[in-house]
Formats: structure tokens, sequence, C-alpha cells
């Protein structure tokens, strides 16, 4: 009995610890990243030079202060004739003007304020009919697929867990995808989480009405 007690102290314990201790190794990760922005700064003006001591979280501190003084130069007209000449400079470079493009189409749809990367939560059959999983609506085939592609189709974004960056890209006729009441953050808990938090009922049961399905089971 005692040690069914002890145990059961030892699981309460981990459940508060390991996200915390995850949380905070994260943290330490991502600001020491960012502190290496501080190599950029001159010797004369480094905080160690100054102070005789490293300041923790400086670096990162300059990294936001860089991206916001760039978007504020970007913003007027001589700054956006400074990145179209950056971009063709780029686009000289055989290599990296693959990857950059690349890049910048991602970031392009996940960062603009006039659209959302990810604009529902769905259901779908993945990998094999009977096995569900989460799925994203990105948008719809578009281009030469368009025109290939007979009837209604939809592009969706299956994420792999618990990492949701990593994934496969799917084009599914509007038919076979369910879509979910829940929000995307929701959603992207219940993937991040291989399934352990699973979100709240919905207030209504049923998809009835839904306007992206109409599925016949």
């Amino acid at each position: 009995m005692r040690r069914q007690l002890i145990k059961r102290y030892f699981i309460t314990g981990l459940l508060i610890w390991v996200p915390l201790a995850i949380t905070a190794w994260v943290l330490t990760m991502i600001i020491g990243t960012m502190d290496q922005s501080l190599h950029l700064l001159p010797a004369a003006i480094h905080p160690r030079s100054v102070l005789g001591f490293d300041i923790p979280g400086s670096g990162a501190i300059l990294t936001l202060l860089i991206i916001l003084l760039t978007g504020v130069i970007a913003a007027n007209f001589i700054g956006q004739r400074l990145v179209v000449w950056w971009e063709r400079l780029l686009a000289r470079i055989p290599v990296v003007n693959s990857i950059y493009n690349s890049v910048k189409q991602v970031s392009d749809t996940l960062f603009s304020s006039s659209g959302n990367a990810f604009r529902k939560a769905l259901l779908i059959e993945y990998p094999r009919r009977g096995a569900w999983t989460i799925a994203f609506l990105t948008g719809r085939p578009g281009g030469e697929m368009e025109r290939h592609l007979a009837g209604e189709y939809v592009s969706v974004y299956v994420p792999t867990t618990p990492n949701p960056t990593s994934g496969f890209f799917l084009m599914l006729p509007r038919s076979e995808v369910v879509e979910l009441e829940m929000s995307v953050d929701t959603a992207l808990k219940y993937v991040i989480s291989m399934g352990v938090v699973a979100p709240p009922r919905p207030r209504a049961a049923g998809v009835a009405g839904d306007p992206m399905i109409n599925r016949n089971s």
C-alpha cells in the first residue's frame, strides 16, 4: 500500500516537473541561439567588454530589435526597393535561388496578415481506410493540378506527431474530408500531445449542415 502511494506521488510530481523542465529547456535553447547575434556587435560595445560579464537574454533582445528595425525599414519606399534589389541579387545564385524562393513562399503563407496558413481542422482517413487522423485545410489545388483533377478537391496538410512542422501534403476530394468544429490551435495541441490532451466535446453533436462535407457513411 505504501509503495503504491509513493508511486502515485512520484508520478504526480513527474507530471508537474516534466512539462516545466521541457519548457525551460526549449526557452534556454531559443534564447541561447538568439544570443549568438551578439557577435554582430563591435567588440567595443559588447556587454562583456563594457560590463565585464555576459547578460543572458541580451542577444534575444538584440535579435528582436533587429527584426523590428528591418520591418520598419522595409515598410517604406526605399526599403521596398532594397528588398526587391536583394531578391534580384539572390535570384542570380543558382542553388540559393531555389532554397530562398521555397522558404519565402512558405514564410509568406505562414506569416501573411491577409490569410491563414491552416484554415480549418479536418478529419481524414489516412494512411488507409478505417484509420483516421487530424489534417488541416490549406486551400485548393491550383495551376496544372486543377486541370488534371476531376471534381472538387481540397489541399490538406497532415502533420506528424509530436513535431507538426513536418508532415504530408495531400489533395483529396472534398467529399472525403470531415470539417471539425474545433479550432486550429486546439487541433494542433491534440496532435502535439499524441492524442493525450483530448479536445472538449462540441456543443452540438455531428457535423450536419457542414459546407465542406456531404459524406455518406
